[in-house]
This record gives structure tokens, sequence and C-alpha cells, in this order.
């Protein structure tokens, strides 16, 4: 570690976090316990948290790592050995949150020094999911041990502070399971004058400079489909910096591209290559300067899209499947998936068999997410074996008899068995790799194939059942179709039971069906209840995108996919067929308006209303958990004209970092859900959220796709071809104009905001302007929102979700699973 040169001194005042902070590395251990079953079932309910974002399913790994560590000292590991610097860029948290596959105890230390103007006594409070221990000037000041799994707790502390410079020292550690929000706040509640003093290598000048650097950097688009990636900087550096660019995709992704630059002195623009070479997707960029040996990071979010390359759609179904498999075979990441697309495309050989050897050993040690790998293996290996290595068959034959199928199962992993989409594939899979191996014993549950194909029969009739009857708990998301495609088209292809396999085929048809009708110009554009910032700011690379590539001839496609080239291989070789209305549907380009009412999850607990034309479509969830902590749920979402990233969605964040590991995060979810109501092209989103969270919603609103835009006090328009938007605010919007949502966001400030949203048709801003800027809400004695709107006259919002308009009463509580759709003249 480079010896300090200086302090970099931040001001901290009562009731603020401290922010500033050095850190080492992440020490990681994997935490295996004795191999146990578990008691449980799919639960359709698990995000509608009942305390705060808190979900309570709770693995053995964790019942014993309570049992052993929580309410007592944390086990201090390891020594303080600074690595880099945290710098907060609006983060009140020092936060390493992530993902990891397998139960993993974390450790970290940090330091960070308050200058105090004279001694006093300080109180503090510390904020942590795990334990931590806190240190004043190398004497013992306190720990807390909660360790309840992302739920934060917070402990109070008196820290005798010295005149001068006082050392802060964070030991922090917890048990990591899947996705871990592993971080520590410290917030100075009183005490004397004082400011935050972080020890740099550098001069506190040139610290200064890296944070603003980092804190206005931002990328020159908000989406690439051809051309360089220019990293842009708020200012210039006054040396030369090294930076590192590391690429990576969404959470379950495996790739990582390392590049290696020289920020020179006084230059704000670095060219990091060009977007074709890149890889495509959503993609986190992770930039680290190191000024001198002060080193610090901040990530970026971009869509990758090699749509050029791609070109338009064949005409024909059958050269679209090709066309698709070929994409897929080619350039898609190195997984089980591809080994999929090439076995069937003819494309078998040592380089498709390392793809499968690769991820054999995540199968095998049963991480999280393993079952969206096991299932395209399952089908190579029925299908294409004699075309796999005799090695690696015998290998894929090992991963299948030693796999975790179900929580019955002993074991000591952290599968998410609780989700719908999950449980459909562990039980496809029980089903079909015990019927490939019918004479074979399983050895977790200690039964042979046959035994284990009827258990695993059993429980995809009672999926297909629960889904026949309320479809999709995970409502609407664009993340989650792709999924259940994946179950459903691999039951369609293998299933030797008849039943099974048709019904698996009405299951597909009827996702295709929502799919189109929740699609504008073949994008879905709807109310969602689980999203992610890499699902929602990404359009063409969306797998839903290819998926319409495939059905209907308008879409692209990304790097990483679940389902799509299964899909393919149903409609080639299984007899599958999607309606051919179904394109007219997704594409929408009658005169009239589609409005499409229905309601999905166990109970109909989301009811969704949808609204298009040709020009715009807008989507949202209708009386849905009214002012209640959220988890994932996009509840408004909107696009207009033909370009997929002219898109609008409106939440309030759940955490302050961009592009980190919240549920919810920055925008995929709410942290407080609004009172959302909509009827055709207007809608209402009143927010009213909670002390502890964000204080702001927000809009992405990216400028730089629409054709105009403009933005003033509390009316923020957009136009993208015919298709327009107009956004009326309760108080001023703010512009952002640098950071990582720089010209993509609007901000209201404040605990309650209002968001007034209308769509519409028009040539030019200045008629939507001049026809909806008067748009506003009257609220009646009993909660009823009121908008005069010039084209459906008056609208009641009414307090139990029901809509009054036009002559129509519109009420959530007759929307059905089935739905509704309805056709409606133009006004």
């Amino acid at each position: 570690m480079t010896e300090a040169l200086s302090h970099m001194k931040k001001a901290l005042g009562s009731g603020e976090a401290i922010r500033y902070w050095q850190f080492g590395t992440v020490a990681e251990e994997r935490f295996d316990v004795p191999d146990a079953p578990m008691k449980g079932e799919m639960d359709p309910f698990f995000f509608l948290t009942k305390h705060k974002n808190f979900i309570p399913h709770e693995y053995p790994c964790r019942t014993i790592f309570a049992g052993r560590y929580r309410g007592k000292r944390p086990d201090v590991r390891g020594a303080f050995e600074a690595v880099r610097w945290w710098l907060p860029f609006g983060s009140p948290r020092l936060d390493l949150s992530g993902f990891w596959f397998r139960p993993t105890r974390l450790a970290t230390w940090a330091r960070t020094y308050i200058a105090a103007d004279v001694a006093g006594l300080a109180k503090v409070r510390l904020g942590t999911c795990g334990g931590a221990v806190l240190w004043l000037n190398g004497a013992e000041a306190g720990w807390t041990a909660p360790y309840s799994r992302n739920l934060e707790a917070k402990s109070e502390f008196e820290l005798p502070l010295e005149a001068g410079l006082n050392e802060i020292v964070v030991f922090f550690d917890d048990l990591a399971e899947r996705d871990a929000r592993y971080f520590f706040q410290l917030d100075y509640l009183s005490g004397p004058k004082a400011s935050v003093a972080v020890p740099v290598p550098v001069s506190d000048d040139t610290a200064a400079s890296v944070e603003a650097a980092l804190d206005g950097m931002h990328l020159d688009r908000t989406a690439y489909f051809e051309g360089d990636i220019n990293l842009l900087f708020a200012r210039p550096l006054p040396i030369d910096v090294k930076v590192n660019v590391a690429v990576e995709g969404d959470f379950m992704s495996t790739e990582r591209f390392d590049h290696d630059f020289v920020l020179k002195a006084g230059e704000t623009c670095l060219n990091t290559g060009p977007s074709e070479k890149a890889p495509a997707d959503f993609r986190h960029f992770r930039i680290t300067l190191d000024a001198g040996g002060f080193v610090a990071s901040r990530s970026l979010g971009v869509e990758i899209c090699h749509a050029g390359r791609q070109g338009e759609a064949p005409l024909a179904l059958a050269d679209r499947i090709t066309a698709t498999l070929d994409e897929v075979s080619e350039y898609s990441e190195r997984d089980t998936v591809r080994a999929f697309a090439r076995l069937a495309s003819g494309r078998a050989g040592a380089d498709t068999d390392a793809m499968i050897e690769e991820i054999l050993p995540s199968i095998m040690d049963c991480h999280d997410c393993a079952d969206f790998s096991l299932v395209p293996l399952i089908w190579s290996r029925t299908v294409w074996g004699a075309d796999i290595g005799a090695g690696t068959r015998a290998r894929i034959d090992r991963a299948i008899l030693n796999y975790r199928y179900w929580m019955d199962e002993p074991g000591n992993d952290v599968q998410w068995y609780f989700s719908e989409n999950h449980a459909l594939l562990f039980h496809t899979s029980a089903y079909l790799a015990g019927h490939l191996l019918p004479d074979s014993i399983f050895v977790r549950s200690g039964r042979k194939g046959a035994e284990q194909s009827a258990i695993g029969a059993a429980r995809v009739r009672a999926w297909l059942d629960h889904f026949e009857a309320w479809e999709m708990a995970e409502f609407n998301s664009a993340p989650y179709f792709p999924i259940d495609l994946k179950g459903l088209t691999a039951l369609a292809a293998l299933s030797p039971d008849h039943d099974i396999a048709e019904r698996a085929k009405r299951g597909i048809v009827r996702l295709c069906e929502i799919i189109a009708r929740s699609a504008h110009n073949g994008a879905v554009t709807a109310a969602q209840g689980r999203s992610y910032e890499h699902t929602l700011c990404a359009g063409r690379s969306l797998e839903l995108s290819g998926v319409a590539r495939l059905l209907w001839g308008k879409g692209w496609y990304g790097r990483r996919v679940h389902a799509l080239p299964q899909l393919a291989v149903c409609l080639r070789d299984h007899g599958l067929s999607v309606p051919e209305a179904l394109h007219a549907v997704a594409g929408h380009q009658d005169d009239a308006h589609q409005e499409w009412r229905f309601a999905q999850g166990e109970n109909s607990f989301a009811k969704l209303y949808h609204y298009k034309s040709r020009d715009f479509a807008m989507g949202s969830a209708a009386h849905y958990r009214w002012n209640e902590w959220g988890y994932q749920e996009t509840v408004l979402h909107l696009r207009i004209g033909e370009r997929p990233e002219a898109a609008v969605w409106i939440n309030h964040p759940g955490e302050t970092i961009q592009f980190g590991y919240g549920r919810p995060s920055f925008w995929g979810g709410c942290g407080t859900l609004p009172r959302a109501q909509q009827y055709r092209g207007l809608a209402v989103l009143d927010f009213s959220t909670f002390d502890e969270q964000p204080d702001f919603t927000h809009a992405w609103f990216p400028t730089a796709e629409f054709d105009e835009s403009k933005v003033g006090g509390s009316l923020a328009m957009a136009r993208s071809g015919r298709g327009a938007v107009l956004l009326r605010g309760s108080t001023e919007f703010v512009a952002v104009e640098d950071g990582p949502s720089a010209h993509a966001e609007l901000r209201q400030y404040g605990r309650k905001t209002r968001w007034i949203v209308r769509v519409c048709t028009a040539g030019e801003l200045s008629a939507v302007e001049s026809r909806y800027s008067a748009l506003a809400v009257s609220e009646d004695a009993d909660g009823t929102f009121v908008v005069e709107d010039p084209d459906y006259g008056t609208v009641r919002f009414h307090s139990d979700g029901s809509v009054q308009a036009e002559g129509r009463t519109i009420s959530p509580g007759s929307y059905t699973v089935a739905g509704e759709v309805a056709t409606l003249a133009t006004t």
C-alpha cells in the first residue's frame, strides 16, 4: 500500500453518513454444511414482501450459520490492508453487494478517519445485514451481529473522539446466499464539529479530481449498435491515470473482458474500442482509475446489440429458424444453450463438447441457476448424445445422476426452489433425466431413474395445473418468459406422456399470446412483476426481442439466451405451431387501439392493464399493493414510435447505487410502490415513500433516443416517430446531466411526488404541449383522483382501483386470467 501523502477531507454534519473509506479485498470461503433435505414448496407469493424488502425463506446453511454466529461477536479474520478507496457517488453505504452461487462466507476490512475540531463524545449508528466490529483509535468500540439475510439492523455506539485525527476501522462479514446485500453504513448522529479525512497517496486536489471525474463519468450513448464506445469524463485529470475497463454481463453471465488504457492528463474522452467487437447484451462497464496508487471505481451500464451484422430477419419462418440457430451457435455466450444450438444445427465436435465441459462443474456443484443449464443439457444428451464425445457424454451422465432435483433431496446448496420459473425447470429436469436414465440410481434421492421420472411427471402436472389456473407468478416479466419457455419447450419436445407434451405446447402458445399483446412493435412494453436494470435498459438485445424476430420477423438477437434455440427446434422438429394471427397483434398497425386487461398470479393478485396503438404503448399494474414496500415490480412502462430504445418507465429507486445488486435496485423495481392507475393513454402515479428510503422518484427518459424532447419546470415531453409522451410532475423535474444516467433520467425530489403520464399520436411536440399540458389532478374527499382529459373527458380514478370515463367503468376486480381485449376507436 502506498503511504499517505495527504488526506481527502469532506465535511461531516450531524445525522450524515460517513461515506469515504479505504477498504481491502473481499475474503471468500465456502460455507458447506452437512447435506440435508428441506421442507417447502413453490411459493407464488415469495416477492410480495411482508416486512420491507425481506424474503423470508431460509436455507439450512443460514440456520446453522445463525446458530453459530448470530448475536455473538463476529469472528474477526485477517487484518486491514487497503487496496482501494470507496467513493460514495450519492450512496450512504460502503456497498459490496453481489451474487454468489454457493453459500460463501465474506469478510472485509475498511478504514477512515474523523477529524474532530475538539475532543468530545460522538454518537454513531452502525447498520448492516451481517456482522461488524468497530474500532476507534485501535480500541474496540463495539460490535453487532444480526446476520439476518439481506435485512439491515442498526446499533448505536458512543465514540470518545480526540481533537484532530481519529482512526475508524470496521471489520464486517456475512454469509452470502445468491443475491447478497453486503454493506455497512456508519452514521454520525452527533458529536464535535468534524470532517471525514481519508488518507490518500496523492495530493488532495488530485484525489478530488479523480472523484469528480468518476462522479460525472458516462458513456456517450445509452445504446450501441455500431461505432466506437467512448467513455466521457466530466473534467480532465491533472495527471496520467491508468484505466481498467472490465466488461461484464448480468449476474448469471460467466464472461468478463478486461481492457487496460492510459488516460492522459487533460483528456476527457477515452475510446474503449468499436462496439462491433464488444459482447452484445446489456453490459456493466466496471471502470477503475489508478492515479498514482489512488484506486477508485464506478460502474456504468449500456446496451450493445450487433444490429448491423444481423440485418433484417428472413421472411420465411423456416429461414428464421435456421438463422436463429446459426446466430446462437456462433455468437452466444459459451454455455449449454449454445452447445444445444450447435448440436441442433449439425455443429457437433470438440468445441461444442468444450462448451459443455465448461459448465458441468457448476451443475455438479449445484450452483444456483444450474437448472437453467441442465434443461438444454438433458435435451442435448437425449437427442444428440451420439454426437457428443464419449468422455463428455459420461461426465454429463455423472452430473445428471448427482444433481439435486428438489429441496426434499439432501444437499447444502442455495438453489432457488421457491419461484415458479425455477420450480418448472427442477421438475422438468427430474422428469426427463429419469426417463433418459431409467435404470440408473439418482444419487441424492436414491431412486432409480424410472421412479425419479414418475415423481417429476407428477410435479410437472401439478405445476401445469397451477400455471393453467393462474399463469405467471412473476407476472408478465420479460426475464422470466424465456425461463418458462425453456421448461415448456423441453416438455413439448421430449415428454414421453402425450398429455404433458400437449399441455406444454398450449402453454407455449399462451405465453406467446401474452408477449404479443403486451408488445409494441415486437418489444414487450408493460408492467412486470420482477424486473432488473439489465432487462429494463435493454431493448434490442433482450431475449424477447430475439423471440419476436423468430416468430414474427421483427427484432434482434442478444448474446445470452435461455429458450430461443429450444423454441426454434420445437417449431422445426416437434409440431409446435404459433398462430399466425399473433404477428399482427405483436406489430399492431391497425387504426383502432387495443385495450388489454388480464390478471396473473395465484388468486389473480396482479391485475394488468395495457393500451397500445401503432404509435405508442403503455402498460401498468392496476390497484397493486399501493404504498407498500416493493421488490422488483415495475408498475408502469411505455414506448413511443418504432425505436425500442424510446422507452419510459417511472419508479422509486430501492438504492442509490446505479447498476448495483439491490432488489429493488436503482431502476429495477420500486422501493415504495405507488398508487398507479391508467385509463387508455392516461395514467397517474402517486408516491408516498418511507423515510429510510431514497428521497426521490424518477423516470427513465433517454433524450438521445427521441426525435424531439423538452424538459422545463414540471413538464417533460418527448416524441419518437409519431408517438409522443407528456409527463407532468407535482414538483419541478431535475434533469440529470452527468453520471451514469446522464441525459436519461428525470427526478422529482420529495417523499410525496405525483406523475401524470399521457401518451398520444403527434407529428410534433408543439401539438402535444398545446393539447395536454394543462392536465392536472384534483382529489375528491373520498380519495378519487379526477383528471379532465381533452380526449377522454372527465376521468375518475377511484380509491378502490376502479376507473370511470367515457361512460365506462373498469374495475380491476373483474380482470380474469384469460383476459379481455377491447378494440377502441381513436378519439
